[in-house]
Formats: structure tokens, sequence, C-alpha cells
């Protein structure tokens, strides 16, 4: 039975309307615990807790304020972590600073500044003084890794997908715009790191963890 055209003129919008409506509306997805993201995030700690051999390779942003002056400072890196020993070596553009940070718990070298080669039982300081770059080295293990430093308290926020999205902890605040979720546990991509005025930036290319 065939129906007049005024009738499906008239049901056809009507038709259309209804099946755009149900298109529209989709379930809300269910809010996963407070506590259940935290309890992954325990999990994920414990199984990196003693992954201390591994190679970073990426690029690394630095800037901030020193003495009333801007400084900092961008170039590829290799971070190069053996237990307690780890490596940097930052390659900036033509003209801009590569050095090599070499540090155990006996203290650290940088090489590769003017002046000659520099040495201080302490790698933060060092790298300030030297390059004028405020980077938490300390914490920076723990963090780049999606972890809590040992340094004291931290507060955690959680993204959709479950994984770390903000670290607030020593004075600085950490957020982590990508994540490598086909490894297990999931490791960061990117890591954001500020506490004004200095701010580290470290975008990674590839992460080979032994």
């Amino acid at each position: 039975m065939k129906l007049p055209v005024r009738l499906l003129a008239v049901a056809l919008p009507l038709l259309l309307a209804a099946c755009a409506h149900r298109e529209q509306v989709r379930p809300v997805q269910p809010k996963v615990d407070y506590s259940v993201l935290l309890d992954q995030q325990r999990a994920r700690e414990h199984l990196l807790a003693n992954t201390d051999h591994w190679v970073l390779r990426g690029k690394l942003g630095v800037s901030g304020v020193v003495d009333g002056k801007s400084q900092g400072g961008s170039g590829t890196l290799t971070w190069t972590q053996n237990g307690d020993d780890y490596q940097f070596e930052v390659h900036g553009p033509v003209g801009s600073k590569s050095f090599r940070l070499s540090v155990t718990p006996d203290g650290a070298l940088l090489e590769g500044v003017e002046g000659g080669p520099r040495r201080s039982p302490d790698a933060e300081s060092l790298v300030q003084n030297v390059l004028g770059w405020h980077v938490p080295l300390r914490d920076l293990r723990a963090w780049v890794l999606g972890l809590r430093a040992d340094s004291g308290p931290a507060e955690l926020k959680f993204g959709d997908d479950g994984l770390l999205s903000q670290l607030t902890q020593d004075g600085w605040n950490v957020s982590y715009p990508g994540w490598d979720i086909t490894r297990k546990p999931a490791v960061p991509t990117k890591v954001f790191a500020e506490n004004p005025p200095y701010k580290v930036r470290l975008s990674v290319e590839s992460w080979s963890i032994q």
C-alpha cells in the first residue's frame, strides 16, 4: 500500500528528527572511583620501583629567570640511567648550549661548557650555576616514569583513561599530556614540569627499558 505524497512529506521530517535525537543521546560513561585509580597508580609504581636501567631519547626545553635575566635553552636529549648513575647528553641547535652531565653518588661532572669541565657534589646546583637552568634532577628521575618521587607528599589527578594527568610535588606541578600505552606498564611520552618562573618540557621519542 502506497502512502499519499502529502503524508510522506509530513512524516519524513518527524522520522529524521527522531533518528537524530537517538544519535545525540549517548550513554554516559561511569566515572571510576578515585581510590581505584590510586590503587592502579600504586600498582604501576610497584612494577616500576626497581626500573633503574634505561635509555630515554627525546627533546628537552628549559626556561626560567635567574638574577632577573631570562635563561633557558632546548635541544635533543639522551638520558642514560644505570642504577644510581646517570648521564645527560644534550645537543642544542647551532650556537646554543650542548653539554654532557655525568652523575654518580660521589658527585657530578659537567663537560662541554665554557671554561672547561666543572665538578660539584650536587648536580642540580652545578647545572644552575653554570648553565642557568633550574631543573629538578633529583625528582625528575621518578617523574619521567610517571611515579611519585620520595621528596615528600604528592597530589595526583587522573585522566579519563585512568592514567596520571597531573602530579604536584615539592613545589612543582607536573602534567602528563601523553602516554605510551603499548608498554606494560604504560610510560609517559610527554612530561611538562612547572614551578614559576621555571619550566621544564620533555617530549620522549623513544624508551629503551631493561
